[in-house]
């Protein structure tokens, strides 16, 4: 059971922040789609804006940078993060006006709580290793059964 602190109360709304901006991401990009006639060009443009705005932040940022020899060490596997960004956004741009909002949301936190259960039950990719019991498996039927009822419109 985790504590409530200060950090907590910080953390909270913060991470419910990533919802609203996953959201409003999502439906600026379905719009984009709109003018751009293309998911991937819409998702182009978008890792174009956000990149550009990663490299300042990095710029300005006080830390040592890495090395192109650093780059070539990493694991092959610490690659597949644009990879997955991209599929994300680009078919986020395709299916989120189709299904709804309410009902892509749901799919991906349904997504996102089988995923997180499967890394924490096996301890991958250096999760505290925390077994699946009835009570997250309880939970996720219960979201699943939710995402369920939101198909009906």
């Amino acid at each position: 059971m985790m504590k409530i602190s200060t950090q907590l109360l910080l953390l909270l709304p913060l991470t419910m922040g990533i919802g609203v901006a996953m959201t409003f991401q999502t439906a600026i990009n379905s719009q984009l789609r709109e003018y751009l006639h293309s998911p991937l060009q819409a998702a182009l443009l978008s890792f174009l804006v956000g990149t550009i705005v990663l490299a300042m932040l990095v710029f300005f940022q006080n830390v040592d940078k890495p090395t192109f020899t650093i780059l070539l060490q990493l694991p092959w596997f610490l690659w597949l993060g644009g990879f997955l960004g991209v599929y994300a956004i680009s078919i986020s741009i395709y299916t989120a006006p189709k299904l709804g909002f309410l009902t892509f949301a749901g799919l991906i936190i349904f997504g996102q709580i089988i995923t997180s259960m499967f890394f924490d039950h096996f301890g991958l990719l250096g999760t505290e290793q925390t077994p699946v019991n009835w009570q997250r498996l309880l939970g996720s039927v219960v979201i699943f059964i939710g995402v369920l009822l939101t198909l009906q419109r």
